[in-house]
């Protein structure tokens, strides 16, 4: 299987980092292949300019997107999953990602807002992953997000709105802790969420939708 990350961390020296590790060494270890767009390190601008605004307002399908979102689109075409992992602020992605899918999602692309304002019928091609994987590093654990219903907000946001039907296989996860867990025992709670990321990338076929042959 051939998946594209997309990584929003300033840093690999951190948590989110080491889950980035852990989870690519599990797609070596099962074969896959995988690609990333490493958005702080490429210095990918999460602005939308006025020129981009206007495309996207006016549903202007036959204007040329930017370079690099062009090439930020060319990537997920060519992938077969994909996969986000981030930090979480804020009950958030940090600020470099939202900007991706502002920019990224664009009209003809990623949705189809059915008519234009001249009336004018869109066709877009809609990209469509086998799967999408959200790794969120967080210092709360999954219970103490889910019990204040931030879980459920951020995988609603995430999921449902961003990745919305553009995946037949959707996947939202919390490897969280470090803020809820007593610092003795963190350690032993790291590695096994990072083993987790591990196995997450070694399985990242096996929950796929069968396929039936015709």
């Amino acid at each position: 299987m051939r998946v594209h990350i997309v990584y929003a961390h300033p840093s690999h020296e951190c948590f989110t980092g080491a889950i980035l590790s852990a989870f690519t060494a599990g797609l070596d270890d099962a074969g896959h292949t995988h690609t990333v767009s490493d958005l702080y390190a490429m210095g990918f601008d999460p602005l939308l300019n006025l020129d981009e605004y206007r495309r996207e307002s006016t549903y202007a399908v036959d204007l040329p997107v930017p370079g690099d979102v062009a090439a930020e689109q060319t990537k997920l075409d060519t992938a077969d999953a994909w996969v986000f992992i981030y930090p979480v602020w804020w009950t958030d992605c940090p600020a470099i990602l939202k900007g991706w899918f502002d920019r990224v999602w664009t009209v003809g692309y990623a949705y189809d807002p059915g008519h234009t304002k001249a009336g004018r019928h869109v066709a877009a091609s809609q990209p469509v992953a086998q799967k999408a994987l959200v790794l969120c590093a967080a210092g709360h654990t999954e219970d103490e997000l889910r019990a204040t219903g931030l879980y459920q907000a951020m995988e609603a946001v995430m999921l449902g709105d961003r990745i919305g039907t553009r995946a037949t296989s959707k996947e939202f996860v919390v490897l969280g802790g470090s803020a809820d867990v007593d610092p003795e025992a963190w350690p032993a709670q790291r590695q096994a969420l990072l083993d987790k990321a591990g196995q997450l990338g070694q399985d990242i076929a096996k929950t796929l939708p069968a396929v039936v042959e015709i």
